[in-house]
């Protein structure tokens, strides 16, 4: 395990970005991919409806760090919009599926 503050690349392409909000310290991922930036929400963002309708999550440590988590959702998937939310089962629908039970996000 290795812990890290604020954003941090773990691997070449790969980066966490703190943004808070539903817990102290919760991060994102994004991932670097042909087709684009490809955002890993967690927590930040439970359902698609979370970010599209900046709707907070139910439980939340910060209020204002969970609104500026969707802004930074946004800017960091830019217009690819290859945001895959954390506990939305609609990823299933966004992305093409490739064998049963597997979809391809990128």
């Amino acid at each position: 395990i290795r812990i890290v503050e604020g954003d941090h690349e773990v691997w070449p392409g790969i980066r966490v970005h703190k943004v808070g909000g539903h817990t102290a310290g919760l991060q994102i991922v994004t991932v670097e991919t042909r087709r684009g930036t490809v955002v890993l929400t967690s927590d930040a963002s439970h359902f698609y409806h979370n970010v599209e309708t900046r709707q907070p999550v139910q439980i939340i440590t910060s209020l204002p760090e969970m609104l500026t988590a969707f802004e930074t959702i946004d800017r960091l998937a830019g217009s690819t919009k290859l945001v895959v939310a954390g506990h939305d089962p609609q990823v299933k629908d966004r992305f093409k599926e490739v064998e049963p039970g597997i979809i391809k996000i990128a």
